[in-house]
């Protein structure tokens, strides 16, 4: 039913317990909004569930436009899932289109949000409250598309948790013949997430504390900054939306002389060029790829939301340590 939905990306997601070859012996339909919420819900429903993706893998959700296959799936799903915080602006509009009767669940909920100017990773945020009394637009339309809340929770391994925790219960609502499933496997893998956890905070432990200032492409990185000790400082805002000013740019290559950042990195998701720029013009070679809001193809580093954080937890590990 949703072969109609981005035919590549569909097989690519549908292959958890030989899903792929055996669809029919789903129970479940279930559309996830982005890549990484489909990565959570294939484990958690396995072979009792159905696994499409509006988003593609390496799609940028910010500026993603709906098609018309997207309402058709939404049309037939039993369970919707959606990240929440006002990350998917597409999301409450297709819904609408759609007419679907499944429930729509925000998988973010019960987590602590964080407030977009508490993230002292930004290094616009400081300046937000002369912004607005001088009357001057410094790229925080991000901020009025999502709302006072950072919606990039997944980057803390703990909110996660919480994630996985609320598709299982959706799952068991939606089909409770098959809740005792969803409850093993969820408990499976929030086991690895356990262990993923312990792995991270390990590698950043070796990172020396003044080494700890890192540059990204847009500011997707406060959780990871709130739970691990590493600082993010970014040129774009909230949302890949509001593109960096030249004044943003300039200060924040002053910020980075300031602070000796230690590394900068480009984001799967961006354009390299901003990056690259400020990379010149502060002497810092970029370190990589960071994956921030969409897992890779299966062929790439990031092909699961274990696989991203590793990568990205050693990508930054390396670059700072040159090892």
């Amino acid at each position: 039913m949703f072969r109609t939905l981005r035919l590549a990306t569909y097989a690519s997601l549908l292959t958890l317990g030989g899903l792929a070859a055996s669809a029919s012996a789903a129970e479940l339909k279930v559309v996830a909004s982005f890549s990484i919420i489909a990565d959570f819900a294939k484990n958690v429903g396995g072979y009792r569930a159905e696994i499409a993706t509006l988003v593609p893998v390496d799609g940028d959700a910010h500026v993603y436009e709906p098609r018309p296959a997207d309402a058709a799936a939404l049309e037939q799903a039993d369970v919707v899932l959606t990240n929440g915080l006002q990350f998917e602006g597409f999301m409450s509009r297709l819904i609408e289109t759609s007419g679907t009767k499944a429930p729509v669940i925000e998988v973010s909920k019960g987590i602590e949000p964080l407030k977009a100017a508490e993230e002292e990773g930004a290094q616009h945020e400081s300046e937000e409250h002369a912004t607005a009394e001088n009357g001057h637009d410094h790229g925080h339309e991000g901020h009025h598309h999502h709302g006072e809340f950072d919606p990039h929770a997944w980057q803390s391994i703990h909110n996660a948790k919480i994630y996985v925790k609320n598709i299982a219960d959706a799952f068991c609502q939606a089909d409770k013949a098959g809740c005792a499933t969803y409850a093993a496997n969820s408990e499976a893998y929030l086991a690895k997430l356990g262990e993923l956890e312990a792995e991270v905070k390990a590698a950043i432990d070796a990172i020396p504390q003044d080494k700890r200032t890192i540059i990204t492409s847009h500011d997707a990185f406060g959780y990871f900054e709130h739970d691990y000790g590493l600082k993010f400082i970014a040129p774009e805002s909230i949302s890949t939306e509001a593109e960096a000013s030249a004044a943003d740019v300039a200060r924040l290559v002053d910020q980075v002389k300031e602070e000796k950042a230690s590394a900068i990195f480009v984001e799967s998701i961006t354009n390299p060029r901003l990056i690259e720029q400020i990379a010149g013009e502060t002497g810092l070679k970029v370190g990589g790829t960071l994956y921030s809001d969409a897992l890779s193809g299966e062929d790439g580093p990031a092909a699961t939301y274990i696989d991203m954080f590793r990568y990205n937890v050693n990508t930054i590990k390396a670059a700072i340590l040159g090892s």
